[in-house]
C-alpha cells in the first residue's frame, strides 16, 4: 500500500455518511494495495453489491485528476467502469465506481492476457475522442523531446497514457481500463507505445514488446522515426518522474523504459 494511503474508515463520518448515500450502508472496506496516486482507494461491500472508492484530500496536488476522472467517465463506459456518483464533502473529493470482476493484468511473457489487453487498447482507439480540456501529448512530452519531434505525438484520438498493470482488469472474455485521470489527446499509436515499457518491465524484450504493440491496429500508422523519438522522450520522463524513488514498480519502469530507448536507438543506427 502507498505510505499516503489510509484506510476507509478513516474518512470523515461526514464523508462516509453521504458515501452509504450513494450506495447503501457499507458492510466491509477492503484497500486496494496497487498504486500511488490515491489516499483512498477500496472495494466497498454494500448489501446490494461492490463498488470501488477513491479519494484525495481537495488540496492534495493531484486531485485534479478527480475532476478528470469525473468528466470522462460517461465517455469511457464500454472500455472502463460506470462512475456512480462524485462527492465533494468535509475537504476530500471522492469517486465511486462500479467495482470490476476480474484480475489485474499479466504481462508477462507467456500470459494468456495479453491478447486481451490489444484488443483493449483497439478498443480504447475506436472511441470518439471527447470534447474535454484534455492534456495533449505533445504538451505532455514537450519537455523530453526537441520540438521537431512533437509533430509525431499529435493526432486527435482519445489515449489512456497509464498501461500499468495495476490499471487493467481482465475477465474471462475481455479487458477494461480503470483510472482515466491522465486522459490526454494524442496520436491513434501512442497507447500502444506506452505499453511497451510496461512489456519490456514484465519481462519482454524490446522486439517481443514490440511485436505485441503491432497487435494494435492504430501503431501501424507510426513512423520509425516517431516511435523513437517516444522511446527517448518516455525514458526522460520516467528518469525524471523517478528519480530518487525507492518504489519497485517505479524502478522497473525506469528500467524498461531506458533498455527501449537504447534500442530504438541501436536500430537506428
Amino acid at each position: 500500500m502507498s505510505p499516503t494511503r489510509i484506510p476507509y474508515w478513516q474518512l470523515p463520518p461526514s464523508v462516509r455518511f453521504r458515501i452509504g448515500e450513494a450506495v447503501g450502508p457499507v458492510i466491509a472496506a477492503h484497500s486496494v494495495n496497487d498504486g500511488l496516486n490515491s489516499s483512498v482507494a477500496a472495494i466497498l461491500q454494500t448489501a446490494v453489491g461492490r463498488c470501488f472508492v477513491k479519494a484525495l484530500p481537495v488540496e492534495h496536488r493531484w486531485v485534479w485528476t478527480q475532476e478528470r476522472e469525473a468528466e470522462i467517465a460517461p465517455h469511457v463506459e464500454t472500455v472502463g467502469s460506470g462512475l456512480i456518483a462524485r462527492i465533494a464533502d468535509d475537504a476530500w473529493d471522492v469517486l465511486i465506481f462500479d467495482a470490476l470482476d476480474g484480475h489485474h493484468a499479466d504481462y508477462s511473457p507467456d500470459s494468456k492476457d495479453l491478447g486481451h489487453v490489444a484488443r483493449l487498447i483497439a478498443r480504447i482507439g475506436e472511441l470518439p475522442c471527447p470534447n474535454l480540456s484534455l492534456r495533449r501529448a505533445e504538451q505532455r512530452l514537450a519537455s523530453y523531446t526537441s520540438t521537431g519531434m512533437l509533430h509525431h505525438f499529435q493526432g486527435g484520438s482519445l489515449l489512456h497514457t497509464d498501461l500499468n498493470p495495476a490499471n487493467v482488469i481482465v475477465s474471462d472474455d475481455e479487458a477494461r481500463i480503470v483510472d482515466w485521470g491522465w486522459a490526454t489527446r494524442g496520436a491513434a499509436w501512442l497507447d500502444a507505445a506506452y505499453w511497451v515499457s510496461w512489456l519490456i518491465a514484465a519481462g519482454h524484450t524490446p522486439k517481443q514488446a514490440e511485436w505485441w504493440a503491432e497487435q494494435v491496429p492504430a501503431w501501424r500508422t507510426a513512423t520509425v522515426e516517431g516511435v523513437t523519438a517516444f522511446a527517448v522522450a518516455n525514458a526522460r520522463m520516467w528518469a525524471e518522474s523517478g528519480d530518487g524513488s525507492t518504489d519497485p514498480w517505479t524502478r522497473a519502469i525506469m528500467h524498461a523504459s531506458e533498455v527501449w530507448r537504447r534500442y530504438r536507438e541501436q536500430e537506428a543506427i
